[in-house]
């Protein structure tokens, strides 16, 4: 028997709902997981994968599911609470990496080591400068006088699809950082290719909810 448009409109938003729930515990797992693993302070290098874990997979993650119809922990507060908190988690998503990035390169610095010779190194590096690209991009969005040439909807557009970018960087920085020597060492089996997951998962459900509130925009101006 065929679906009526309304069950399969009902189902599609079950499953959003239920991807987007997954993506709220593996937000908050995954960087769980890295603190029982990294056991910070126990070595510089130790804040390295905990902050870089915190700014990727939980504080940028929320900061992008705040806006999610079904599944945003803000669901009941107006669009500007959202934006607000948005900017901050934001903000300190890219205060964890700059802390994360600057603890790794002491670090290398202290052993001796060479800087940014890996694919790991260089992408995490350019994750971080997008993030902070992204943050000025923020503030002309709370600020849209300041770009007098540009409506406020061009500003959205831009933002929501270069921070899609920024986030899907951030995401392949984590998976390369779970192929370095510390993670597969530390990490084997089956539960690698869990924890390999965890930011796929989580990257698929933003790009749906991206793309999703790209359309609904496009449908609004007709």
């Amino acid at each position: 028997m065929a679906l009526t448009a309304e069950t399969e409109s009902r189902l599609y938003r079950s499953l959003r709902a239920a991807a987007g729930t997954a993506a709220h515990l593996v937000a908050l797992g995954f960087p769980t997981a890295v603190a029982v693993l990294a056991r910070p302070g126990s070595s510089l290098f130790s804040w390295h994968p905990l902050l870089m874990a915190l700014a990727f997979s939980f504080l940028m993650t929320e900061a992008l599911l705040i806006f999610s119809p079904e599944t945003s922990l803000l669901r009941s507060f107006s669009r500007k609470v959202k934006v607000r908190v948005h900017w901050a988690l934001q903000l300190l998503a890219f205060l964890c990496a700059l802390l994360g990035l600057g603890v790794i390169t002491y670090n290398k610095h202290c052993n001796g080591k060479p800087h940014f010779v890996t694919w790991h190194g260089q992408t995490g590096l350019l994750t971080v400068l997008y993030a902070g690209g992204q943050c000025v991009g923020g503030v002309l969005l709370l600020y849209p006088k300041l770009m007098k040439n540009w409506t406020l909807a061009k500003l959205k557009l831009y933002h929501a699809t270069s921070g899609l970018v920024g986030y899907l960087l951030g995401c392949a920085s984590l998976m390369l950082g779970m192929c370095s020597l510390w993670f597969t060492t530390s990490v084997t089996s089956i539960s690698w290719y869990l924890s390999m997951l965890c930011p796929l998962l989580t990257s698929l459900v933003i790009m749906n909810q991206v793309s999703n509130a790209y359309l609904y925009r496009k449908r609004s101006q007709h």
